[in-house]
């Protein structure tokens, strides 16, 4: 039996008649394509190509070979393909936001792997939205509209967002009206703009346009706890960090969050038992979730 390296170098050399266009397919020099053809016909005791000039043409022998080698190599690759399917079902990628991966995800999932050992869970991180046609995702958990044509899509959670700082910002001495926040810097969240919980509380402030500016609303968090200022976070978000401390609300002023968060994936996929299982185990987590938030919004 031929070595099969040899045998892919004169598959790619067969299909195109050249050995430089194979060269370039398989990331070597054209020296090492007309070294492994010369040594396979060496093995083979047969002439496969003609060569003329810089030119080369399979010989009558040579595209009967090729074409028999050509099956092969499909062959070994369609199992490939089957043998990796059968891995796939074991395999749960879920994709989600950075904020929320950290935050809610990955505190809670440990229970799901307990209950299904039998599957391999993978977590994305992710702020863009997944191809499902071109990329190994099963599951998205989105913050959006909802609008994902030709996808399953499901509503899990509302929210809001409130002004939130770290119990010792400006020495402890917090504002005790929205007003009094005049002059005190306020981190900034990219799509997150100030100016509607402005007017929500009375206030006529244009939208800041200096200070902090966070891409991740976790970050947007994390800088509001370590006391560099005062954000509008998102109640999910802020949970955790309330409870413990770190954080404190300011104000009874909650505006709605114009995203929701959504499980997304394909009706195919919908109906694997894997997918299946973690929206069963993820509806009553996030119905108690919406419980324990309802005394913060």
């Amino acid at each position: 039996m031929p070595a099969l390296a040899a045998l892919r170098t004169f598959e790619a050399a067969a299909r195109h008649e050249s050995f430089s266009r194979a060269a370039t397919e398989l990331f070597v020099t054209h020296g090492a394509v007309s070294h492994q053809i010369r040594a396979l016909e060496e093995e083979l005791g047969q002439q496969l190509f003609e060569r003329r000039g810089k030119r080369v043409m399979l010989t009558t022998n040579g595209r009967l070979y090729a074409e028999r080698v050509r099956d092969a190599l499909l062959q070994i690759a369609d199992a490939t393909r089957v043998l990796q399917a059968g891995n796939r079902d074991k395999r749960l990628t879920i994709s989600t936001m950075p904020s929320f991966a950290a935050r809610w995800l990955t505190p809670r999932i440990g229970s799901f792997i307990e209950q299904h050992p039998e599957l391999d869970v993978e977590l994305l991180s992710s702020n863009s939205l997944v191809d499902f046609a071109s990329e190994e995702v099963d599951i998205a958990l989105r913050m959006g509209t909802g609008h994902y044509p030709g996808l399953y899509v499901e509503r899990l959670l509302d929210d809001v967002f409130f002004p939130v700082c770290s119990p010792n910002y400006n020495g402890g001495r917090l504002p005790e009206q929205p007003a009094h926040m005049a002059g005190m810097p306020l981190l900034r969240g990219e799509g997150d703009p100030w100016k509607p919980w402005f007017e929500a509380a009375g206030l006529d402030w244009p939208e800041p346009t200096k200070g902090l500016l966070l891409q991740d609303s976790s970050l947007l968090l994390q800088a509001a706890a370590e006391g560099q200022g005062v954000a509008l976070i998102r109640s999910s978000l802020a949970y955790n960090d309330l409870l413990s401390g770190r954080v404190v609300r300011l104000f009874d002023v909650s505006i709605p969050c114009p995203w929701l968060l959504h499980f997304v994936c394909t009706h195919a996929s919908l109906e694997t038992p894997k997918v299946q299982a973690f929206r069963h185990w993820l509806l009553p987590e996030m119905e108690r979730f919406r419980n324990i938030l309802s005394q913060w919004n």
